[in-house]
């Protein structure tokens, strides 16, 4: 059996954690004796996890940036490593989303999607690649989605951008093959988050419309941030390589593996009959 990735006494930064699963995972984290860099643009939602976290008796140093701005991202290891010495783990969790079709979206939105999902976790992987291949065991957790293995009509930015972590999440997997470093890839399905709340929509929308799509989406999320935090956890503990996280998840995936092309045409008759 692998021996259980080593936790206690590391130093893990978690990005998206003023909330929702990456809080939830910070605190997590906390309780397991891990030291936290914590990220995000919302400056009191990260007071509110430092907290928490500080509570546990670990120590805690959080950096309020927008991902959006690759030299915040690139002076930030100087900062971290300034206040921790080291990293072991690196999450790349903030997400952000948008509404709309394809043809409807203003590219500017398009490009902030990418900006945040997608450019955000290769630059951070970079920009703390060196700290962390310095250590005998290290991991990068990347929270890809349900939308990283299937592709529903509207949610062209977000899949384009879910989808490219999980191929780059692959990827750099298989570089670190057989060191020290590993690479997991997580899945979640529907976790109740402020994701789709927060997400911007397609200027031509009707913003009725819209408000009931949003409520209706909602209904899916059922399972709560310390729920997928937890199983988040039991994975970088196993150091997997991927993480299914949810029921809903793992039978959705399940479909797509058996149709991968027509999937899409099962799911919205099944979405169809629950409504």
């Amino acid at each position: 059996m692998a021996q259980a990735f080593p936790l206690r006494g590391g130093v893990a930064l978690v990005t998206g954690a003023a909330g929702g699963i990456g809080a939830a995972l910070s605190l997590a984290l906390a309780g397991r004796g891990c030291a936290l860099a914590l990220v995000d643009r919302d400056a009191e939602g990260l007071e509110r996890t430092r907290a928490g976290a500080e509570r546990l008796g670990v120590t805690v140093s959080t950096h309020p940036l927008d991902l959006v701005e690759g030299d915040a991202i690139r002076a930030l290891p100087e900062a971290v490593l300034a206040r921790h010495g080291r990293l072991t783990l690196l999450v790349n969790n903030a997400g952000v989303a948008l509404g709309g079709r394809f043809f409807e979206t203003d590219l500017a939105d398009f490009e902030w999607v990418m900006d945040v999902n997608l450019r955000a976790a290769v630059r951070m992987t970079h920009a703390f690649l060196p700290a962390l291949m310095a250590e005998e065991t290290a991991q990068i957790v990347n929270v890809s989605s349900l939308y990283g293995i299937v592709a529903p009509p509207g949610q062209a930015a977000y899949c384009a951008s879910k989808f490219g972590l999980r191929g780059f999440s692959e990827s750099l997997r298989h570089e670190h093959a057989g060191t020290g470093l590993g690479v997991t890839l997580v899945h979640p399905g529907g976790v109740a988050t402020g994701i789709a709340r927060n997400a911007r929509l397609s200027k031509t929308l009707d913003p009725e419309k819209a408000e009931r799509a949003r409520k209706e989406f909602e209904k899916l999320l059922r399972q709560s941030p310390e729920d997928a935090a937890a199983a988040i956890l039991r994975a970088i503990e196993r150091r997997a390589p991927r993480a299914i996280v949810g029921r809903d998840a793992k039978a959705i995936a399940l479909i797509q593996r058996l149709a991968p092309v027509g999937y899409w045409s099962v799911l919205a008759r099944l979405i169809g009959q629950k409504r």
